[in-house]
């Protein structure tokens, strides 16, 4: 098993430990290619043995000399749990990135949850940047996220540990249907992987290749604060991954009636935070915000015909002639 570590080159690496499958096997492949890491996991307290799994990590970070962080959690709610665990889970990790200075994200993610996000993506009618987005490496900003497992599937990573006789935890809420992941992973993704693996990597493969063939420029040609300009172009379908892939790192994933909906509005507020203007030759994208604005200011919108809703979001952080000197043209 061969799986892409040595790009990992950086020596401030977290990794995402739950004391699975799949975390268990990265974090010995991890050891085995001496790759610095350091350890979190969170407890959500809702199973009786994530309890020893605490223990197991505890464990496994004193043998080999490796910080862990813990989080404790207790959910008082557990409707849509799967999200609102994904939720504190990253804002854990971030936290401790930030404060001791991580520089990469290491998870365990594998070939069949790529597998299961592409089922899920293709049931939600997504176009191509979707149902292939589940990247191995990802630029998060102030740190990288790697998956060094994307292509490797369960199957190998449980044969790894069996003949290597390395202990791990199975959690028994994987099998429970009443989550949308366990549906597609049960149903569909595990089943077709058994089946079709290579040829479902090499599909990957090739995909991302045409997707990379098929790209265009699409940075930004101004991001100040919160602010992202781009050029807009005539294939609708190239914008909305624009948008797409902008909301993305702002934490939202739109849904397929609200990228209908940008095509169809054009000026509109997504999710009551986030401004999306999509013109003739620009799209803008910032925070929706309301304050009050000088009839000064607003004439000037008005001339070089700047949209309404970004309006407010620009006067308050006085980015008005950033904005013009790109757009003046």
């Amino acid at each position: 098993m061969t799986p892409q570590i040595t790009r990992i080159n950086t020596n401030k690496n977290l990794l995402a430990f739950s004391a699975g499958v799949d975390s268990t096997a990265l974090f010995f492949i991890l050891l085995e290619n001496n790759i610095p890491f350091d350890m979190a996991i969170v407890n959500y307290n809702i199973r009786e043995q994530s309890q020893e799994e605490i223990q197991y990590a505890e464990k496994l970070a004193k043998k080999y000399n490796k910080e862990i962080y813990i989080k404790n959690v207790q959910l008082e709610n557990l409707s849509n749990f799967e999200k609102k665990a994904r939720d504190i889970r990253y804002d854990f990790f971030e936290e401790i990135i930030e404060q001791f200075s991580y520089e990469t994200l290491i998870t365990a993610h594998q070939l069949n949850d790529k597998l299961e996000w592409f089922f899920m993506q293709l049931s939600k009618g997504a176009g191509l940047a979707e149902l292939i987005s589940f990247e191995e490496y990802k630029n998060n900003g102030s740190y990288n996220i790697f998956k060094p497992l994307v292509n490797t599937s369960k199957n190998v990573l449980l044969k790894y540990l069996d003949e290597n006789n390395i202990k791990y935890f199975t959690d028994q809420s994987n099998f429970e249907g009443k989550y949308k992941r366990n549906y597609f992973r049960k149903n569909y993704a595990n089943k077709f992987l058994d089946e079709f693996e290579l040829g479902v990597k090499n599909s990957f493969d090739y995909l991302q290749k045409d997707l990379n063939s098929l790209s265009i420029n699409q940075s930004p040609i101004l991001e100040k604060k919160e602010l992202t300009i781009f050029n807009s172009f005539e294939d609708n379908n190239l914008n909305l991954r624009i948008i797409d892939k902008n909301l993305k790192k702002r934490g939202i994933l739109l849904s397929k009636l609200q990228r209908d909906e940008i095509l169809k509005q054009k000026e509109i507020v997504i999710s009551h935070k986030i401004c999306i203007n999509l013109t003739k030759k620009y799209i803008f994208i910032s925070p929706f915000i309301n304050t009050t604005m000088t009839k000064k200011f607003k004439e000037k919108c008005r001339v070089i015909k700047l949209p309404k809703n970004i309006r407010p979001y620009i006067f308050n952080e006085n980015l008005f002639e950033d904005t013009y000197k790109i757009i003046k043209n």
